[in-house]
């Protein structure tokens, strides 16, 4: 003959099955303890949470990841400051035009770099345009191969021009403005670019002398 299950609120014993006394549409409910190790783990977590939270709102010992964002954006930026004044203090004019663009790897690897990164605007031949139903179309950036420098011819300035950007005070041609390349390529890369521009053009940089 089958026991009738003990009748309560709650269980209190290991083991021990209680029939809860509160009933609705038909619907009983049993209940059993539950493990200590469930109930450690539960009750662990609540006051593990009330002190991270205690921690992260109310003390700087736990930072956001907010902060961890920002730090790492200002380690990258210095980072890339660094390399850019290391780069920097090694080129001039001169180391431009007759190290650098002499130098078959450093020119392909900026031809590389401008296919990739420039050629939209400026077209894989430099000319700034594009043939589309036999009709030469001007594309958004200047034509690197008509001997017009608009923001200054030297190499250095070509490489500053890359790195940062148009002026700010720039229109920009046909109201589009080069980006400031320096966040996203390395000075290296930005210096092979020059260099790649300088082999396509050499003439327009042959009054610079060599050191």
């Amino acid at each position: 003959m089958n026991q009738e299950p003990k009748r309560g609120h709650f269980a209190k014993e290991k083991g021990e099955v209680i029939l809860r006394e509160h009933e609705f549409d038909g619907i009983q409910e049993y209940d059993q303890k539950l493990p200590n190790w469930w109930l450690f783990t539960f009750y662990g977590a609540i006051v593990w949470f009330v002190v991270y939270w205690a921690l992260y709102y109310h003390t700087s010992l736990i930072k956001s990841d907010g902060d961890l964002v920002k730090e790492k954006i200002v380690a990258i930026q210095a980072a890339k400051a660094a390399e850019l004044e290391k780069t920097l203090a090694t080129l001039d004019d001169a180391t431009l035009v007759h190290t650098w663009a002499t130098d078959p790897e450093r020119v392909a690897a900026g031809e590389a770099t401008f296919l990739t990164n420039c050629s939209a605007c400026h077209a894989t031949d430099l000319s700034a345009t594009m043939v589309a139903g036999g009709t030469k179309i001007p594309l958004p950036g200047l034509p690197l191969t008509d001997h017009q420098w608009k923001f200054g011819g030297k190499p250095m300035q070509i490489f500053k021009l890359i790195n940062e950007g148009s002026p700010a005070d720039s229109t920009g041609n046909n109201g589009a403005k080069m980006q400031p390349w320096g966040q996203t390529l390395s000075p290296k890369q930005v210096a092979e670019l020059v260099s790649f521009i300088i082999a396509k053009v050499p003439d327009d940089f042959k009054d610079i002398p060599a050191k």
